[in-house]
């Protein structure tokens, strides 16, 4: 059953229209209702390129967290084969909300990690809806370590609010397992690509994004902050999240112009929840490609130019 999000109410009936006349005539062979339900078909596809055109940057906030987008888990079992997960920091807990692993993309041999929300009430419960702790992302420096030693091109998949905020989580040193996974980014001599699927939280994304290449998902989103929280800490009101997330800038769109990013993968017509396999086979298509474009780089040349990337970030935006 479809989830429609809050400005799909129209939408929705007139898909549940459709739906209820041919439900009705499936077991009344006499009544022809198809002309009818193809015409609502035809009246609900038109409204849902409308709706989806020109999004503003709140309901892209929506789609993107939208709960039947497809998450890490799904893109892996559909992309990669002969996936071998690994588990634990070696110090201190295996953190759920982060997994990874070898594996093959087609025939190439790399390393996989990613943010998992869960897609139920228990599995996110036990992925504490893709929110790391700190053994987290110790997990994803140990994963990306074992790439360099290997010379494994590593693909990350972020989709998170946000690292843990929780006080066991700034006891074990939040902050500064955070900075290190970045700082081990931008070390690492292999390529590294990065892709948004779903939400780009704050540092907790920038410690899997610092990557030579960064791809969105056009109905992505990424920000140092959610809009409710900016709102929060601006005008003392999360309700003003709209506002906030218009002065944000935190859309596939607005991030490509400045230059954080580097290239939007084309959702579906209605997002990737209309159409998981189409966005996942997308995405692989522009992983693939953005590593055939570094497969000539040297381990040097790869962190040079990652670093030049983030340093200069920021500069475009200033000059225009």
């Amino acid at each position: 059953m479809m989830n429609y999000l809050e400005f799909e109410k129209p939408l929705a009936e007139i898909e549940g229209k459709a739906a209820e006349l041919r439900a009705m005539a499936a077991g009344t062979p006499e009544m022809d209702v198809e002309k009818e339900a193809e015409a609502l078909d035809r009246k609900g596809a038109q409204m849902l390129t409308d709706l989806y055109k020109s999004l503003s940057p709140w309901r892209k906030c929506l789609v993107a967290r939208h709960l039947d987008r497809p998450h890490c888990r799904d893109y892996i079992e559909t992309l990669f084969t002969e996936f071998t997960p690994l588990a634990g920091d070696r110090n201190f807990a295996d953190d759920h909300a982060i997994m990874g692993g070898l594996a093959r993309l087609g025939d190439r041999p790399v390393m996989v990690i990613g943010q998992e929300k869960g897609d139920d009430t228990k599995s996110r419960i036990e992925r504490n809806f893709g929110m790391a702790r700190p053994e987290g992302y110790r997990k994803a420096i140990r994963l990306m370590d074992l790439a360099h030693r290997f010379k494994l091109p590593v693909i990350t998949l972020v989709d998170t609010p946000g690292a843990y905020p929780g006080k066991g989580a700034e006891e074990r040193g939040q902050s500064e397992a955070i900075a290190r996974s970045t700082q081990k980014c931008l070390e690492i001599g292999v390529p590294l690509i990065s892709v948004i699927i779903g939400e780009g939280g704050s540092g907790g994304a920038v410690a899997l994004a610092s990557a030579n290449r960064v791809l969105m998902l056009e109905h992505s989103i990424y920000s140092v902050i959610t809009p409710e929280g900016c709102a929060s800490i601006l005008w003392k009101d999360s309700e003003k999240m709209r506002e906030a997330a218009e002065a944000m800038r935190l859309t596939a769109q607005d991030l490509l112009s400045l230059g954080v990013i580097d290239q939007i993968i084309e959702e579906p017509r209605g997002g990737a929840q209309r159409d998981r396999s189409a966005a996942i086979e997308a995405v692989g298509r522009a992983i693939e490609s953005q590593l055939a474009r570094l497969d000539d780089k040297s381990p040097q040349e790869l962190v040079a130019t990652r670093r030049r990337k983030f340093l200069d970030m920021g500069r475009k935006g200033l000059a225009a």
